[in-house]
């Protein structure tokens, strides 16, 4: 690939991060995030918001998700974010598609203009595990999704196949179902939190235990840790 395309590429990435980076610095304090009153009158705008403008507010959040996915951003703050205002249902519908586009686009540009970077940097990560997924991509990459992508960071999760030249007809299927249980979780987590706001004006340790919307989601996390681990002791376990 052309350096000159390469540099260009990157340099528009880079500006959209920082982009990004200097929205949320600018509008954001972050020290009104430790203040339960502010995340409960700012959650309460932010569902009044989306109830008054649901198919706008939809969209935007879809492709402002997808947009960060593809930036390589983490996917837990989107999820958990996801679920308060949406629900757990359809909250979990919308991140894990928008997930799943945003990797899949992040993937293609991947592929085929950082091809020897990603070699570069990860061969050795994944090489150990390049046979599995030459077997049967789409069952070992859902698999590897389900259990948390054996312990890499989502971003890197999504570059990874570069490495097998997966097809990208596997790939998005395959990311997609392999997301859904985690993911769907984490909303339910979030939609814990938009409850436990809702229905506590002040806050108190003994609300976050006695609130089944918030300790569930909880359980449902460890157990997927567990399962996690039992399949990449499976699937993935190191030779």
């Amino acid at each position: 690939m052309n350096r000159n395309l390469k540099f260009i590429i990157a340099s528009i990435y880079s500006l959209c991060l920082c982009a990004l980076i200097f929205v949320l610095f600018s509008y954001l304090d972050f020290k009104d995030l430790t203040s339960y009153s502010y995340l409960r009158n700012s959650g309460n705008i932010l569902i009044n918001f989306k109830n008054d403008n649901i198919i706008l507010f939809t969209l935007v959040f879809f492709l402002a998700s997808i947009l960060w996915v593809f930036l390589l951003g983490f996917g837990t703050p989107v999820a958990i974010l996801s679920g308060f205002i949406f629900g757990p249902l359809l909250g979990t519908a919308i991140s894990v598609s928008a997930f799943t586009c945003g990797a899949g686009l992040l993937y293609v540009v991947a592929k085929y203009y950082f091809k020897d970077l990603v070699a570069k940097y990860l061969q050795k990560r994944i090489e150990k595990y390049k046979n599995l997924f030459n077997k049967n991509e789409f069952f070992y990459f859902m698999i590897f999704r389900i259990s948390g992508g054996a312990g890499i960071p989502f971003a890197i999760q999504n570059i990874l196949p570069v490495i097998f030249n997966m097809k990208l007809k596997n790939y998005l299927p395959s990311t997609f179902l392999g997301l859904v249980p985690i993911i769907f979780i984490i909303n339910s987590l979030g939609s814990g939190i938009e409850q436990l706001l809702k229905n506590n004006k002040t806050f108190n340790y003994i609300s976050i235990l006695t609130e089944k919307n918030i300790y569930l989601p909880l359980i449902g996390f460890f157990i997927i840790i567990i399962i996690s681990y039992l399949i990449k002791k499976k699937y993935f376990k190191d030779n």
